[in-house]
């Protein structure tokens, strides 16, 4: 039950415990009556309150772009802004137009787009000093760049006025006053981000209010705090957003970095505190060690807080969201990222299994569909019957005991060989139809060979494969950047004719890890192939002594799942 739906019960609970009270204390009644009925009401309404709308400002396109190995095209960038508008994010931070020629392009196509949720939103600084507002440039460039709302970073922390800004503590103000006064003139919502904010708060806190001040006498729409070192804790993020709250009427939101591994937290410590905006930035990508990240920003406010975020069916597409920003970023996904990673409802352990098949919030704290992920059941020597059980369900071979049995000493004897499915499902997929005799082979091998042709020019690898398919031979080359890429296009040509929907499939990652390093280079290796298509992601493997052995089996491993996916013979739990 939700606390809005429980609050009349609950007010109710307070009335009767109020005249209980009266009861045993009827000298001191009035001071009793007073201050219990005030805390009830307070914590209800904060429980009520709390699902009012929380705002949430994405910063991916400025502060994510700024983490190593990020880089946005223009074309990126509108793509993803697009992606978070449909979701129904409350502000898209496209970037500073005085930066770059890229992010003032950004901003001339996004003025002429129909935004149906979002407010695209221009980043800059205060003016500098000396200069009158309406005479600056950065100034001049957010107003040009036509974006509704300006936000504006300015100091709080006096160190860094006097020592980074060399500039005086007054003039730092009347920098804040100026330029968010200029912005409020041309018509624009105006964002003040307080850069340094806690630091600042802790190091001079009377200082940090006359900072805050001068942003809301000069109109700010609101104030977001920054910690921008990322180094505080969260109990120190909700004092000093109390503290904010208390000394002044503007609305507050929180902008947090990951330094400590507490940006999430941090900017639900503000929520609570009394923030109305959260900013952050998706799969929490940014300089250092990052920033907050809004997909698990949004999945607690929502699921956790009952707070109004996003689109109706905004959350149950959170998985959709975080791995399409990773896609348009080339960056891989992160497994274990909490509520979207494809470990975050992965079970391995044998009494897990068993139980969560029963009960499935003993060890899951929501349904992984409410964010569009989904309970996965990892295979392993340390598996148990239940994991056996539960990944041969959608197979209908939950009953087969003798089945069960057998699969369950062949991983072990697998693993034990150097495989691990638990990487590789699809291998495992395929392993139980093997078992179950509805494995259905593509083609027939005669033979195939690598050779790497290194001349004056860079090397280049020619794979020639002979085999059958639908009782036609195949005998074919492939030319590749290496022996996996020569292989995967001959194969391909082999077998396009007679599966059409190969074209479908792109490899995405290639793994290799040695397992038995003492070996030297006899060594065994494992190598893992990920591959899609426009509708799932899959993992196969294969080991040998011979590194082109087993990228062999894995690749075949690829394409058999691929083909009988599309038959319909294997699908999701």
């Amino acid at each position: 039950m939700s606390w809005l739906a429980e609050a009349p019960r609950r007010l109710l609970r307070a009335r009767v415990t109020t005249r209980l009270s009266l009861r045993f204390t009827a000298s001191n009644a009035q001071v009793v009556l007073g201050i219990f009925f005030e805390t009830q009401i307070a914590s209800c309404s904060r429980k009520v309150g709390i699902m009012t709308a929380i705002q949430l400002y994405d910063t991916t396109l400025r502060d994510g772009a700024q983490g190593e190995g990020v880089n946005f095209s223009l074309h990126d960038k509108l793509m993803i802004a697009v992606r978070l508008d449909e979701l129904g994010f409350d502000y898209i931070e496209g970037g500073y137009p005085l930066s770059n020629p890229k992010d003032e392009e950004f901003f001339r196509r996004a003025a002429d787009m129909d935004w149906k949720h979002a407010k695209v939103t221009a980043f800059g600084m205060t003016r500098r000093r000396g200069v009158d507002a309406c005479d600056d440039i950065g100034m001049q460039a957010l107003v040009n760049s036509r974006a509704p709302v300006i936000t504006i970073v300015g100091k709080t922390w006096d160190v860094h006025v006097t020592e980074v800004l060399n500039v005086t503590l007054e003039e730092n103000l009347a920098m804040i006053r100026d330029s968010i006064a200029y912005a409020k003139s041309e018509g624009r919502e105006v964002i003040y981000d307080a850069e340094h904010c806690f630091d600042g708060w802790l190091a001079n806190p009377e200082y940090a209010l006359q900072t805050w001040q001068a942003a809301a006498d000069a109109g700010a729409d609101m104030i977001c705090m920054c910690d921008t070192n990322g180094g505080r804790l969260p109990a120190q993020i909700a004092e000093a957003v109390k503290g904010l709250k208390k000394n002044l009427n503007t609305p507050v939101g929180i902008h947090t970095h990951n330094d400590s591994e507490l940006a999430v937290a941090n900017s639900l410590a503000g929520v609570e505190a009394g923030a109305v905006q959260v900013q952050g930035t998706i799969n929490g990508i940014g300089e250092r060690c990052g920033n907050a990240d809004l997909i698990s920003v949004a999945g607690n406010l929502s699921l956790k807080l009952d707070c109004q975020i996003l689109i109706k069916d905004g959350i149950s597409r959170l998985t959709e969201l975080s791995r399409y920003v990773y896609d348009v970023a080339n960056m891989n996904f992160r497994n274990g990222q909490p509520f979207v990673g494809s470990s975050a409802f992965a079970h391995k352990g044998g009494m897990h299994v068993h139980a969560v098949k029963k009960i499935s919030y003993s060890y899951e704290h929501i349904k992984p569909d409410s964010v569009g992920n989904v309970r996965r059941v990892l295979v392993s020597e340390l598996s148990g019957r239940s994991n056996i059980v539960a990944k041969t369900t959608k197979f209908r071979l939950q009953e087969d005991k003798d089945l069960q049995a057998k699969l369950l000493s062949a991983v072990q004897d697998l693993e034990n060989d150097g495989y691990q499915f638990e990487a590789a499902e699809a291998s495992f997929d395929l392993l139980v139809m093997k078992y179950a005799g509805s494995f259905q082979k593509s083609f027939e091998l005669d033979h195939y060979r690598v050779n790497v042709l290194n001349r004056d020019r860079d090397p280049v690898t020619e794979s020639i494969i002979k085999l059958v398919v639908n009782g036609e031979e195949q005998h074919v080359v492939g030319e590749g950047d290496g022996p996996v890429n020569a292989l995967d296009t001959a194969l391909r040509k082999a077998l396009n004719a007679a599966y059409p929907s190969l074209s479908e499939m792109t490899l995405m990652d290639y793994k290799v890890r040695v397992i038995n390093s003492t070996e030297g280079t006899a060594a065994r290796v494992r190598v893992v192939i990920e591959s899609r298509d426009q509708h799932s992601i899959w993992s196969t493997v294969g080991v040998s002594e011979n590194i082109i052995e087993a990228s062999w089996i894995a690749l075949v491993d690829a394409v058999e799942y691929k083909i009988h996916k599309d038959r319909g013979a294997v699908g999701n739990l």
